[in-house]
């Protein structure tokens, strides 16, 4: 199978990067995604995202113990479908400060500043991505706007280039339904003749003659099969398979291939490293009535399939607010969230019995980072992935989240959820919202929220990853267009900027 361009993955990156540059119609464009279709109706009803997990259509990851968790090991479920993890995310569109690009450009040059890449968000907030507010928010969500308000929080718009207040999530809907980027960007353009989206086809290395990328070997329908690329192959597989698919091709820690029996093609010893994720920990509380419990009721099936409408539209992280851990920082470093749901246990526990709602701090600047390396040669073992929580030793990270624990208490004791906020449901046994109760909290209930970045990071130092062209150092005719090429992760979520570097890297490939 011949190709101009051979792309790995169809998540938030890889299918704007098919669609941009399958646009020229001289160029020919091979798309690998690992994952079948997105035709189960929970890819497309919002509320039921968490159904997805632990599925077939989930990477299904679990960390490492960590040690500064009480030695749990974190669920994180990933995309393992048309549209990736845009196809099973909570759909928030928060594209993160100014000053998270402007560190970018830092790192990588001007032409990664917020001045720059602005335009891109521009483009992708105008179409074709459709992004939209709540259609059927919960009176609780605007009940716990309320209480922040009284407790000295601004209400303000969503998505300013300096956010410093709290407000209602704008998601990536469109008429009460899941809008993907394989929506957007893929299936609007699925009958060009120069685009070939093969599904069930898992990368398993990129085949170099030399030190040039000339395709990518992945097991399909058909057996193992390669892809040619006669001019780039491009890695938008995510934080964890891209790196993975990396050190499975060669380019790595010479001494860690060699002992995996691995010929190294490039001794690049920072792939896997600097990994960065956003920790969350929710606290829960019962309410009388009127979470997303009462989701699966008919009433509720019939109101979405008929008007859209009702709680399955809900994306259950429904509103948020960004805040300091400490008065003498320039920028919040924290966000807190809300969910009218029992969303306990990731999502995958028992079925909680009765109503109930969560709130809790997320870390946005994590001191901490972790990594990504292989268990075997073997493509299908699934990677080690321990992201070191929470291990900065100077314990900034768990400093800032018990401050952000502590205002979530002062939230929800707020006039405006009186009424509504019941006993304390999450962590269990506790009366009382004190340290002690909070502290316990941290260790366990803390989870990911689904943001793993930097592990194949981009820079102008010859120890990065990627070049500012996003270009593999040490080959050629490689790049990588995904998360893991974020230097340092944004105030916000991941969807937005993975976008953008999709969007980015389509400009960057056909301007070279």
């Amino acid at each position: 199978m011949d190709a101009d361009y051979v792309i790995v993955g169809t998540g938030a990156a890889g299918a704007v990067l098919a669609n941009r540059l399958s646009a020229d119609p001289s160029v020919r464009v091979v798309v690998l995604e690992a994952g079948p279709r997105d035709r189960d109706p929970f890819v497309h009803i919002p509320a039921g995202f968490s159904r997805l997990m632990r599925g077939r259509l989930d990477w299904d990851y679990l960390t490492e113990p960590q040690q500064g968790l009480g030695g749990r090991r974190i669920y994180w479920p990933r995309g393992k479908m048309l549209g990736g993890s845009t196809s099973m995310n909570a759909m928030m569109w928060v594209r993160g400060f100014d000053a998270d690009y402007d560190e970018w450009g830092h790192h990588a040059g001007a032409e990664w500043d917020y001045a720059h890449l602005q335009p891109y968000l521009r483009r992708i907030e105008s179409g074709p991505l459709v992004i939209s507010p709540q259609r059927s928010p919960r009176e609780s969500t605007a009940a716990w706007l309320a209480a922040a308000e009284q407790c000295g929080h601004r209400i303000e718009e969503p998505n300013q280039d300096q956010p410093q207040g709290f407000c209602q999530t704008r998601v990536t809907q469109r008429r009460g339904s899941r809008f993907s980027c394989a929506d957007a960007y893929l299936k609007p353009v699925r009958k060009r003749k120069n685009l070939t989206v093969l599904t069930e086809a898992t990368a398993t290395r990129v085949v170099f003659a030399g030190n040039r990328a000339v395709g990518v070997e992945f097991d399909g329908k058909a057996g193992r099969t390669v892809a040619t690329a006669r001019r780039e192959v491009v890695l938008c597989a995510g934080a964890i398979n891209t790196p993975q698919l990396l050190m499975l091709s060669g380019i790595g820690d010479h001494d860690r291939l060699a002992r995996l029996g691995i010929v190294t093609v490039a001794h690049s010893p920072a792939v896997g490293t600097n990994l960065l994720d956003h920790l969350v920990v929710p606290l829960g509380f019962d309410v009388p009535y009127g979470s997303l419990t009462d989701a699966q009721k008919p009433l509720e099936l019939l109101n979405y399939l008929v008007r859209r409408r009702g709680m399955l539209t809900s994306n259950v992280g429904e509103a948020y607010g960004f805040v300091k851990s400490r008065p003498d920082l320039d920028l919040p470093d924290l966000e807190l969230i809300f969910a009218p749901a029992p969303y306990f246990d990731e999502g995958i526990g028992d079925p909680y019995v009765g109503h109930a709602v969560v709130m809790g701090p997320i870390l946005l600047t994590p001191q901490s980072r972790g990594t990504i390396t292989l268990r075997s040669s073997d493509p299908h073992d699934k990677p080690t992935i321990d992201p070191r929580y929470l291990t900065d030793g100077a314990g900034a990270d768990r400093a800032a989240l018990m401050s952000g624990l502590r205002m979530c208490a002062d939230i929800a004791r707020a006039p405006a959820l009186k009424d509504i906020v019941g006993r304390i449901a999450r962590p269990l046994d506790a009366s009382v919202l004190d340290d002690d109760t909070l502290a316990r909290a941290l260790e366990s209930l803390s989870h990911t929220l689904y943001h793993p970045v930097g592990t194949c990071r981009m820079g102008r130092d010859d120890a990065a990853v990627v070049d500012p062209q996003l270009r593999v150092r040490g080959v050629t005719a490689l790049r990588v267009a995904d998360a893991s090429v974020m230097p340092t992760i944004i105030r916000g979520h991941t969807q937005a900027p993975s976008m953008l570097i999709g969007e980015k890297a389509a400009d960057l490939i056909r301007s070279s």
